[in-house]
């Protein structure tokens, strides 16, 4: 996990880091681009993860326990698999 980012963290694990077929998941549904699927797997663009809006897209798209997204601005934590749900517009 990127250490000097201020408001986002995230954690893929080894084995959903390189499934091609999860990496190309990931980088499909981000909003905001913070993975890229390529021929070495998923690379998280770390300049993008202060852009996160917490919109649970990863969590959801991902194998349960592979992703985590540390919010570092308050300590908690969401985990694959643990999705809230969206809150009303």
């Amino acid at each position: 996990m990127r250490a000097d980012a201020t408001f986002i963290g995230v954690e893929v694990d080894d084995a959903a880091a390189a499934d091609a077929a999860v990496a190309a998941k990931l980088a499909e549904v981000c909003p905001v681009d913070i993975f890229a699927a390529g021929p070495q797997g998923l690379r998280i663009v770390t300049e993008h993860l202060d852009e996160c809006v917490l919109c649970q897209l990863c969590i959801n798209a991902a194998p349960a326990g592979s992703v985590t997204v540390h919010k570092l601005y308050s300590g908690e934590t969401l985990p694959a698999g643990a999705a809230q749900p969206l809150a009303d517009p």
